[in-house]
């Protein structure tokens, strides 16, 4: 009897041992994996989760979303971090309806040409909610593949061409069953083979993992370096976001003023925020949210 692949062992481990995760469930559409796709970027799913199903509530196609404003994704976006994503997506919706008739496109090509849709994006829509046999590389599954095939302890910090042939290589012919393998490797690099603490004695691989055989322990420090937040212009620019979310219409100045000590930083911030057309200056001394007024109908 041929021995099992590496992607039908993590296969059939998954299928067991999933998280049951909303945006896994059977029926739910390309617009809806594409939106957990972009909030799950740089935040836990724990926080992902509610903030999912509000968005979905409310905007439940690529058309609801692009014909209200950019200042309501944002407050809807609430404190998920990086907001620039909440442009992003209602920039994606807009594409959506105006290129492809408001439906998700199941071309890669297309994928990759929406506004804000990555390498990443653009293969787990197409594998997630298509089935398609894509190379869907996230960190986690870099790391998963860096292990058990090359016998590295850690992939490094960013994706390369690399990282997207070696993960191929290890995929199913089948569409379905490398989009179901795809889902897998992400799974056992988030919940087992994690970086700093894998519980390799649950893998379904440890016996064939190249990295279990080297003897190499795992690297001490993180492959990045945590970013600094507290006083950073990041905060800043958070706090100055939670009013204007906070509030309809326009801020005067003053009232921007108050949300932070030190006056270079507080308006090197509130610049950097206009620059990534998050906010929008009305007047000569008041700012609001992007877009913050009635909304204009798409053709």
């Amino acid at each position: 009897m041929t021995e099992p692949t590496f992607a039908t062992q993590v296969s059939r481990w998954y299928e067991r041992n999933a998280r049951d995760l909303p945006w896994r469930k059977p029926g739910i559409g390309a617009w809806a994996i594409l939106v957990s796709e972009v909030m799950l970027q740089q935040t836990p799913v724990v926080r992902v989760v509610p903030a999912w199903e509000a968005w979905l509530a409310r905007w439940p196609e690529p058309r609801a979303l692009a014909e209200d404003t950019p200042a309501e994704a944002i407050r809807m976006w609430g404190r998920l971090g990086y907001p620039r994503r909440a442009v992003r997506l209602r920039e994606c919706a807009v594409a959506i309806v105006e290129r492809h008739g408001g439906v998700v496109p199941d071309r890669l090509e297309q994928l990759l040409a929406l506004p804000g849709v990555g390498t990443y994006t653009a293969r787990a829509v197409a594998a997630f909610a298509y089935g398609q046999r894509h190379p869907v590389v996230d960190t986690n599954v870099r790391r998963v593949v860096c292990r058990a095939v090359a016998g590295e302890p850690d992939a490094g910090p960013t994706t390369r061409p690399a990282d997207l042939v070696a993960t191929e290589e290890l995929l199913p012919v089948e569409p379905a069953a490398a989009a179901l393998a795809s889902a897998a490797f992400m799974e056992l690099g988030a919940v087992v083979c994690t970086a700093r603490a894998p519980r390799c004695a649950v893998c379904p691989v440890e016996a064939t993992c190249a990295w279990r055989a080297s003897g190499q322990a795992a690297p001490e420090g993180p492959s990045r370096r945590p970013q600094r937040y507290a006083g950073t212009d990041r905060q800043v620019r958070g706090l100055l976001l939670a009013v204007l979310r906070e509030t309809a219409g326009p801020v005067p100045h003053q009232r921007l003023d108050q949300v932070w000590h030190d006056d270079v930083q507080r308006a090197r911030a509130l610049a950097g925020l206009v620059t990534d057309g998050l906010v929008e200056p009305v007047g000569p001394e008041s700012f609001r949210l992007a877009g913050d007024g009635p909304p204009v109908p798409l053709p």
